[in-house]
Parts: structure tokens; sequence; C-alpha cells
């Protein structure tokens, strides 16, 4: 078992090895897993085909609904204590909490949302997960 887990993580014979924690903080800075040079994004979500620095192709990486979902989660605990601490240390209105809260709650979710999806990328990258191996995806990882 031990074996399988190394040959994934950090490949095997003349693969190149990929380190996760690197990867993941350099999709975090939104840059490209591999070398950390090139732009990962094109515009505010879209990913880039291949990096501009290293060529690595990134097209095929598939982040679905797993950077929406721990944006959600993060920003929602902070709100949620930001919001209990407040109300105990201040008497504001309702409508003073709601023009807060919304807005915060808003911005940190278009804010965290580029480096969370670029940390997953990089978790893909890093675990050759979705055609970052080498390999052409199995049939039950296509789209349908």
């Amino acid at each position: 078992m031990t074996d399988f887990i190394e040959q994934t993580i950090v490949g095997t014979g003349s693969e190149e090895t990929r380190p996760l924690g690197p990867a993941l903080l350099k999709g975090l800075k939104c840059r490209c897993p591999r070398c950390g040079e090139g732009a990962l994004f094109s515009s505010y979500l879209k990913t880039v085909d291949h990096c501009a620095a290293c060529g690595e192709a990134i097209h095929h990486h598939r982040a679905d609904d797993l950077p929406p979902y721990i944006t959600v989660f993060i920003v929602g605990h902070l709100i949620v204590g930001l919001f209990m601490a407040a109300d105990d240390l201040f008497a504001w209105s309702m409508g003073v909490h709601l023009a807060v809260w919304t807005t915060l709650t808003l911005l940190l979710c278009l804010a965290m949302l580029p480096p969370v999806k670029g940390a997953t990328v990089g978790l893909q990258w890093a675990l050759r997960m979705h055609g970052f191996g080498g390999t052409e995806p199995a049939p039950e990882d296509e789209l349908a």
C-alpha cells in the first residue's frame, strides 16, 4: 500500500517528483503548479491552456465544484464567528449587521475563489489526476 501512495504522490523512476505542498502554495498564488512562474488564469476563473513559462498543459484540469464548496465553507465559518463577536461587542441595528456581513461575505467569496481554484489545480497536478500524469483519462473520467 505504501508503494502505491509513493507512486501516486511522487512518481517512480524517471518521472519528475511532484511534492504536494509546493504545488498547493503555487496554486494559491495563482501560478503554474509546476514552475510557479506562469500565470494560472487568463481571466477571473478561466485557466490558461498551457503555462507560458514552462509549457505545462493545464487545460484538462477538473476543479468542478470543489473550489466553491471550500470557499463557502471557510467564509461561512469566518463570517458566523465574526458576526457573533460583533453582536456581543457592538450595539448595531439589524440593518447595519445586514449591510456589513452581506458585503463582507460577498467580498471574501470573490477574493478567495481564484486562489482556492488554483490550489485545487495544484493538488490535481501533484497527484497526477485528470490527465496531469501524462496518460489519457479513463473513459469513466470523461464528461458525458
